[in-house]
């Protein structure tokens, strides 16, 4: 059986601040969440970045390196910086901290959405930070842009670099925006794809649309690429287990939920990383290394990134 990557999201550009404790929001709190991740059995961490001084969602180099610099020398995982950021920042801002530091990978959002979190403002009354609440609300009138202009642009300026992608599909359409792509040469197969499911203005977390992801993928790529399914909120664990059934990977990670368990929120990363890996294991998976991930992604190796220049 092939081996299973598990990637962690560590942080993301969703959750608030009063969400959770557990959120983390500074570099030293990113860097020590996801090492743990790391030594729980994640192959690759997704990372984005905040401002340590609200916790708000930041895409600027300073406040991305003091923890790439230590997850560089710390650990063997594979360094996955966003290009996503969050829903209100520009695709300029997305992208400075991947042109900087080339990377062994990045994410790549395959067609823009309604990426909507207003909802989540209403389970709140009491804000630890002022930016939080219009942050949240402010998305019902938002557009999370990612035209083809906007990924031509990034493919030009980051494949040179040798990067891979995390090519992030959050509905059908976006396979189909994904095939155009690769027909007109902005990407080399095998690709990665990761399926977004949960994520109100994209597709629903349910078995059935996996399937159906999963069928058209099949149908638009062949045998010519390789597939992740991250879950957005309550069904994490249960399309992960999913998909690593059907021969995907699995994303797991506060970015995605900050549940352990139904009413339960999560004390780490690495505490979900643990429960999927137990999960996995106990249904047959084989927990791919970090070095098993790059052989599987075809990645340059974490020697050819600009982290290490910084170290």
């Amino acid at each position: 059986m092939a081996k299973t990557i598990i990637t962690c999201a560590v942080t993301g550009g969703i959750a608030t601040p009063t969400m959770s404790d557990a959120l983390p929001v500074t570099p030293e709190s990113i860097g020590a969440s996801a090492k743990e991740a790391a030594d729980a059995g994640a192959a690759i961490l997704h990372l984005h970045t905040r401002n340590p001084k609200n916790g708000a969602p930041s895409g600027a180099v300073e406040h991305f390196e003091p923890f790439l610099l230590l997850l560089f020398s710390q650990t063997n995982a594979v360094l996955n910086l966003t290009t996503g950021g969050s829903p209100d920042m520009s695709v300029k801002d997305r992208l400075k901290a991947a042109q900087h530091y080339q990377p062994e990978m990045c994410s790549l959002n395959m067609g823009s959405i309604n990426f909507a979190l207003h909802p989540l403002a209403d389970r709140y009354t009491d804000w630890k930070e002022d930016w939080e609440e219009p942050y949240l609300r402010g998305t019902e009138d938002n557009v999370f842009r990612n035209t083809f202009k906007d990924i031509r642009e990034i493919a030009t300026l980051l494949n040179p670099t040798g990067v891979r992608y995390e090519h992030e599909c959050y509905d059908v359409g976006h396979l189909y925006n994904l095939k155009f792509c690769l027909d007109q040469g902005l990407f080399q197969a095998p690709i990665f794809i990761q399926f977004v499911m949960g994520v109100l203005g994209g597709i629903g977390a349910d078995v059935d649309q996996l399937l159906h992801l999963k069928l058209t993928a099949d149908r638009l790529f062949g045998s010519s690429y390789q597939w992740s399914v991250l879950a957005a909120g309550s069904q994490q664990m249960r399309l992960a287990a999913v998909a690593a059934q059907m021969g995907g990977h699995v994303r797991v990670g506060l970015e995605d939920s900050l549940f352990i368990e139904r009413g339960k929120l999560a004390r780490s990363n690495a505490e979900q990383v643990d429960k999927i890996r137990k999960i996995l294991e106990l249904q047959g998976n084989q927990i791919a290394s970090p070095d098993e991930a790059r052989a599987i992604l075809g990645l340059k190796g974490k020697a050819k990134t600009r982290i290490g220049a910084e170290a």
